[in-house]
């Protein structure tokens, strides 16, 4: 399947503003930096997750610990599946017990991901509170699950997605609508 672009969203600065609230808005919500935690989930939310945590460093002079999630083995269309998927190392470098933990993905769609990531994170322990924090919501939850902190709401129809570009995969960064090239 090709898509096309249909609408361009966000641009690098742009990008770099809708950061920056999400990072203030952190901060305001879990009152400074005490406890928290973040953790991206592969692959974008992992390069989110970094600059978040960039940007709360700036803001506040205190560095957060950072991990990665990898959540495929945790789907639940795993097995559904023609192809195997390629499964990421999962690294969280700090104990979650007793944290507030900022889960971080580039864009919530189903919720399926976020549900598979919430599996994931109790294997490693109880923390005190998870939080979510999205770059995009385009809406269609299958499941209920609401991002914490939303950096655009991007309502989509049938045929067309939200793609995140991030300079450290893809070369730029940016935020596009794209459709389904028929």
């Amino acid at each position: 399947m090709t898509f096309k672009v249909k609408t361009h969203i966000a641009d690098e600065k742009s990008l770099n503003r809708t950061i920056t609230r999400l990072a203030h808005e952190i901060l305001e919500k879990c009152k400074g930096t005490e406890n928290v935690g973040i953790i991206g989930i592969r692959t974008r939310g992992e390069y989110l997750a970094n600059r978040i945590a960039r940007k709360i460093e700036e803001i506040e002079k205190v560095k957060l610990p950072v991990g990665v999630l990898d959540v495929v083995m945790y789907r639940d269309d795993f097995r559904m599946k023609v192809k195997l998927p390629t499964i990421e190392i999962t690294d969280i470098p700090f104990e979650v017990d007793d944290k507030i933990l900022i889960l971080v993905d580039d864009v919530i769609y189903t919720g399926r991901t976020i549900r598979a990531a919430l599996d994931a994170l109790m294997d490693f322990g109880r923390p005190s509170c998870i939080q979510l924090a999205v770059l995009v919501d385009r809406g269609h939850r299958e499941l209920p699950i609401k991002a914490d902190y939303i950096g655009r709401n991007i309502p989509t129809s049938d045929g067309e997605e939200v793609r995140v570009k991030m300079k450290e995969i893809d070369e730029e960064d940016g935020i596009y609508l794209v459709e389904e090239d028929k």
